[in-house]
């Protein structure tokens, strides 16, 4: 059965888990939790599951504002598989809280965010946009990650922690024929549980690297990693459409895109990151 909302019998949730090491009084919580290996690609844990846990924290530390609206955050290093301490301080409370939180591992940064929660339930309900949401085939017309080639399944065991099936356009890559057009569209949900606020960072980064489309395959780290989160995405499917549209000095942007099954544009992100080796 999925569940809805946070659930401690979903994977995703037993894994950004946190445990605090002091009090709730303190000016800055610390928090202690386990990095697992199988959400990592290439050769760190996935950036969107690292902001999930950074989520984590940021939500434990002002329960009263349970939900990201935007979070900005910069790796400075490759996070592995293992024991990770999170930090939060609070800078600024009100209807929109500003916290600023920090992964650490073996004493070193390898993640650091400031994060601005709310209660999006609590938000007007207006929309006003141009935006226009992907028109893909349905699900079952996709083409799993999961059942990708050896190679990308060995660098990117995190494509087995979800379900995802990009569009038959999408995937040539795959098969030694990226179309070149710097596009990446298809559907994503976890198998347990429900989308909600925090599942969201998770799907922000959660695609292969756009790069593939453009015949780059590989691991690429990324370098800073912008989310917004727009509402509370409603049960079901997520619809994503991911893009780029320059690679230069080595590095590139990518642009994405989350809608939910009433065809709401809920989250959007933006990410530098390095091209693939």
């Amino acid at each position: 059965m999925i569940q809805t909302e946070t659930s401690p019998t979903a994977e995703f949730d037993r894994d950004v888990a946190l445990t605090p090491l002091d009090g709730p009084d303190e000016p800055v919580r610390r928090f202690s939790g386990h990095l697992p290996g199988g959400w990592s690609v290439g050769g760190g844990i996935n950036g969107g599951f690292l902001l999930a846990m950074l989520g984590t924290a940021v939500r434990e530390t002002v329960p009263d504002r349970p939900h990201p609206v935007a979070v900005a955050a910069t790796y400075v290093g490759a996070s592995t598989e293992g024991p990770a301490e999170v930090t939060a301080r609070i800078v600024r409370r009100g209807t929109l809280t500003t916290v600023a939180a920090e992964l650490a591992q073996d004493g070193a940064a390898r993640i650091t965010a400031l994060a601005t929660f709310s209660d999006l339930a609590g938000l007007t309900d207006e929309v006003g946009t141009t935006a226009v949401a992907p028109v893909l085939p349905p699900p079952e017309d996709c083409v799993a990650t999961s059942d990708g080639p050896e190679e990308f399944l060995r660098i990117a065991p995190l494509v087995q922690r979800f379900e995802m099936r990009l569009t038959p356009r999408s995937i040539g890559w795959a098969l030694g024929q990226p179309s070149g057009t710097g596009v990446l569209e298809g559907w994503f949900r976890l198998r347990d549980r429900e989308p909600d606020p925090l599942m969201l960072l998770l799907a922000c980064d959660a695609m292969p690297p756009v790069t593939f489309d453009l015949g780059r395959p590989g691991w690429a780290p990324t370098v800073q990693l912008t989310t917004h989160v727009r509402a509370v995405p409603a049960p079901g499917w997520l619809a994503m459409r991911q893009s780029t549209r320059n690679l230069a000095g080595g590095f590139f942007e990518e642009d994405c895109e989350i809608w939910d099954s009433a065809g709401r544009l809920v989250a959007q992100a933006r990410q530098l990151a390095r091209v693939p080796r």
